[in-house]
């Protein structure tokens, strides 16, 4: 099984793959750990990617790709492996289509977390940092019993310029002006699914679980779980 996990920041999309890996098995494959891994361990490819990550420049597509091809020849993604951060747009889709196809593989399938907008900014723009422990706390979903101070250690609390509510808006101004495209992309080809986000943890991942363990018995129409 390929899979490739779609979701807005805030989606849940860590938690999500973290329960598909418990339930089949299959390997997480997260963009950002695989580039980090590979500039770690010094290969070719991540020397490469070091060098535009230095320069604070993004890192060329087919350099991601090759890393991601390299990644899922390996013998423990034979079960299958959950694609997540990657593609971001059509072309890169198309391209990572190309690639697999070499292999004489193929995307299966493609998984959108679907959370609306403004839940998505309530969830981001009340998370609150521990500045000496680190605990995250959220004005909504588990605030502190002090405002501004932390439950274990009494530090203080902050926020991230990423957690601000403009910055958070422009960030999913973004993500949805290039991930859309993606989603109608697999869509036209009868590979995407779609699960209702907007829900307690727990249901979301029973969703999640209980539509891909039907994909085996499934027919080739679009299917949307909410």
């Amino acid at each position: 099984m390929y899979l490739v996990l779609l979701g807005a920041p805030g989606a849940g999309k860590g938690t999500q793959a973290s329960a598909i890996t418990d339930e089949f098995g299959w390997v997480h494959l997260a963009s950002g750990d695989l580039l980090r891994a590979e500039v770690a361990k010094g290969t070719e490819l991540g020397k490469i990617a070091k060098s535009y990550m230095e320069k604070g420049a993004l890192v060329p597509d087919n350099i991601v790709i090759q890393m991601i091809i390299n990644r899922v020849s390996a013998p423990d993604t034979a079960a299958g492996v959950i694609l997540d951060g990657f593609p971001r747009t059509t072309g890169q889709a198309e391209s990572l289509d190309k690639a697999l196809q070499k292999l004489d593989r193929r995307i299966d399938w493609a998984l959108y977390i679907n959370v609306p907008p403004e839940r998505l900014v309530k969830r981001i723009s009340g998370r609150w940092i521990c500045k000496q422990c680190q605990t995250t706390y959220h004005s909504i979903n588990s605030p502190p019993k002090i405002a501004g101070k932390c439950d274990k250690c009494g530090g203080e609390l902050y926020q991230r310029m990423d957690d601000t509510e403009t910055t958070v808006r422009e960030r999913l101004k973004v993500f949805f002006n290039q991930t859309t495209p993606v989603l109608g992309y697999y869509r036209q080809k009868s590979k995407l699914i779609e699960v209702n986000g907007d829900a307690d943890i727990e249901k979301v991942t029973v969703d999640v679980i209980n539509a891909l363990s039907r994909l085996g018995d499934a027919d080739s129409d679009n299917r949307k779980i909410v």
